[in-house]
């Protein structure tokens, strides 16, 4: 049997290793290209990654072609291959994950007719008088006035333009909306002149500019020095000479506000890439950004897979940030592939943060990373120290000390604004009979219920359950249930019956409705006095002028955390919420502790972060942990422990490398949840070769294993979760 022309695809698939195909065409797609081809009873698409002959004589032939040319350029393909092969995780899922959804589902990689707002005529003359009660439609019309050549219907929604105020405007005939044309790139790529740098910025901007191929920078600032600042004037040279520039932050709550900052200072087309958007909206802007037409990308972490035309710097903002890390499905972490992808572009990269994850920071420490550092504000105005309290003093009932309680009194009778920063939803995290001690659990997980009060429900916050609070304890009848502790919700409640300002509260209960966030943030940057009560989406990239205070609680968790990255994690959060206070004047920073003499939070609250950073490195040094030695992590879930510890009990009994060290297999911290049982096995090795070569080896037998198939199990390399 004379042997036939295949192609391996690369298949969304959880297998390893590609499909041959038979191809009965005479030119073979190129690598990168889609197909539609037969798998079982479905029919999926997958891109090509080789050709071949193979005499096998049930292969099935490849269905169609979808693409003339490759819709993964080969740079990105090849940084699709060592991620699979570092994170050891299926090629095709990874390919897949590249793409927008809508090419995963085979539609043609074309950019739609876009159309663009433009204010008309008749609207250049409209006054604001003629717009007093419609403010809505006031501002929209400012901004269609600001971009004559008009703006997206995803630019304007990143800018908080409502899509009702420019309907409004359209049918008065002062806006309209006109297909997008191609048009000439500017003379001049600045709109807005940069602002003054002081020399510390002067310094990293120029060897920002000097770099030349590969440099991988670390710009080390505290919070307020300008950071961005240097990212804008670093970037203007690249887009000057015609290159594109890549953008990570993240989250998707800081888009908005970095959107319009790029875009106030350059006159270049700015995309986004984020969940916030739809397929079509995705799909447009990482084309804009393959075919040349978008020249900054502004995303989370998954646009790092987005093709460039013309590469010429990438940016990872606050890189010490956990949600960099995929912690489902495909497990990367977008800054160690964002300068992986550098490095193959042999272009810049720099990784900014006040608070450096302590693996970066011994990269710079070194010489692997040039080490830029910003010890001062921008502005003139020195850190506000951080005060410690000690919240053990608290009155019942009451987690706001008098002390704090008086400093935001003072605060907004000054027309000031006051954050109180607490990292926990709803009114308390749990409520218990103080009878006989009965306390709400949740039925499916190991987890107390949190008590939302505005919504009369108690809600298990890892999986979701929830039931209606009950009148009576189950256990003996007696009606003397509390609550224990608090959350957002009390807090904001409290504040409101002492306060007299307006109370915003900022978490993701109170801004799951779109628009919500961005409708807070803009009312706090009007200045007026107000207490803002929030979560974690307050501490990172926020930029509030008038924020004179902030009263942090409830950060002693992370620093009595089992997790190793407890206390580095609970610095930098701390920290980042605090340097939000006095950033354009004089501030102050309480912290209510029940631990006030903890040597680790005392550091942490001098506001030293290199020194904290210095006793954490020590102490992983002596323990090979991170980044002195490297980790792998099994998980596996079943409906019985019993089940789910035989798998890693079986995984544990094949032989490894000598100097590979496994832990476990063991009960995972939190044992039941969504009603499985939960177990977890690590791997340690001061080298990374032996690591992945156990690696492959346990996925090899693991995929073999009959106890496999009754249980959920997955690897996550270098996890930044341990619980």
């Amino acid at each position: 049997m004379s042997a036939k022309k295949t192609l391996q695809i690369a298949l969304p698939v959880p297998l390893p290793g590609c499909f041959d195909y038979l191809y009965p065409g005479t030119t073979p797609p190129a690598r990168g290209s889609r197909v539609q081809v037969p798998f079982g009873r479905r029919t999926l698409v997958g891109l090509v990654h080789g050709h071949g002959l193979s005499d096998h004589p049930k292969l099935k032939a490849i269905q169609r072609v979808l693409d003339d040319s490759p819709v993964l350029p080969e740079e990105l393909y090849r940084l699709c291959e060592r991620a699979a092969r570092y994170y050891h995780h299926p090629l095709g899922e990874v390919l897949s994950y590249a793409l927008p959804a809508l090419l995963r589902q085979g539609n043609d990689a074309e950019a739609s007719q876009e159309k663009r707002w433009q204010i008309t005529e008749r609207g250049q003359h409209v006054s604001d008088d003629q717009l007093s009660r419609a403010p809505r439609q006031r501002q929209a019309l400012h901004t269609l006035r600001d971009h004559p050549k008009g703006l997206s219907s995803a630019m304007l929604a990143a800018l908080d333009v409502p899509a009702a105020a420019l309907a409004s405007l359209r049918d008065k005939g002062w806006a309209e909306q006109v297909t997008q044309e191609d048009s000439a790139p500017p003379r001049d790529i600045l709109a807005q002149a940069p602002l003054a740098a002081n020399a510390e910025q002067r310094k990293a901007i120029r060897a920002l500019e000097e770099a030349r191929g590969f440099s991988p920078f670390l710009l080390d600032g505290v919070t307020g020095s300008g950071k961005t600042e240097v990212y804008l004037q670093a970037m203007t040279a690249h887009l000057a000479a015609g290159k594109q520039v890549l953008v990570l932050i993240p989250e998707i709550g800081l888009t908005p506000q970095t959107v319009q900052r790029f875009r106030q200072r350059f006159a270049v087309p700015v995309v986004t890439l984020h969940s916030g958007l739809t397929d079509r909206e995705r799909l447009d802007n990482w084309l804009a950004a393959r075919d040349g037409k978008a020249r900054i990308i502004i995303g989370t972490r998954s646009a790092i897979f987005t093709p460039l035309a013309a590469p010429g710097l990438i940016i990872v903002d606050e890189a010490h940030d956990a949600s960099l890390k995929q912690q489902d499905g495909f497990r990367f972490h977008a800054r160690d592939l964002a300068t992986w992808r550098a490095q193959q572009l042999d272009i810049p990269v720099v990784l900014g943060s006040a608070t450096p994850a302590l693996e970066t920071l011994q990269l710079a420490r070194d010489e692997r990373f040039q080490w830029l550092k910003l010890s001062q504000r921008a502005t003139d105005q020195g850190r506000p120290p951080i005060e410690i309290l000690d919240g053990t003093l608290a009155a019942p009932g009451q987690p706001l000390l008098p002390q704090s309680l008086h400093a935001i009194k003072h605060c907004v009778e000054q027309g000031n604004q006051a954050l109180v920063f607490i990292n926990r939803r709803g009114y308390a995290p749990m409520i218990l009979c103080q009878d006989c001690g009965w306390q709400a659990d949740c039925r499916r997980c190991d987890s107390t219920l949190t008590w939302h009060r505005s919504e009369g429900s108690l809600r298990c916050h890892h999986c979701g359950y929830q039931q209606r609070v009950p009148p009576r304890c189950p256990e003996c009848g007696s009606s003397a249930i509390h609550e224990a502790g608090c959350g957002t919700e009390k807090i904001t409640e409290l504040l409101e019956q002492s306060q007299q300002a307006p109370v915003i509260r900022i978490d993701r209960d109170a801004t799951r409705r779109k628009g919500s966030l961005d409708a807070h943030l803009a009312t706090i940057q009007q200045g007026k006095p107000a207490v803002m009560v929030g979560t974690q989406m307050l501490a990172k990239g926020h930029h509030f002028p008038n924020l004179t205070l902030v009263v942090i609680l409830e950060m002693d968790a992370g620093f009595l955390s089992a997790d190793f990255r407890g206390p580095e994690q609970a610095a930098q959060l701390m920290l980042q919420v605090a340097g939000r206070s006095g950033r354009e004047g004089k501030g102050r920073v309480l912290l209510q502790t029940r631990h006030p003499d903890h040597p680790l939070l005392q550091l942490a609250a001098s506001g030293d972060y290199a020194a904290l950073a210095s006793d954490l490195l020590e102490e992983r040094k002596m323990a090979d942990l991170p980044p002195f030695g490297h980790l792998a992590l099994f998980r596996c879930e079943a409906m019985s422990m019993g089940k789910a510890m035989e798998f890693l009990q079986q995984l544990a009994g094949i032989p490894l490398p000598p100097d590979v060290h496994l832990l476990g297999p063991v009960p995972a911290p939190m044992e039941r949840r969504a009603g499985r049982y939960r177990t977890q096995m690590l791997l340690q090795c001061a080298q990374r070769a032996p690591l992945h070569q156990a690696i492959s080896v346990l996925l090899e037998q693991a995929r073999t294993l009959p106890a496999g198939r009754q249980c959920r199990w997955h690897l996550d390399v270098d996890p930044i979760d341990m619980l």
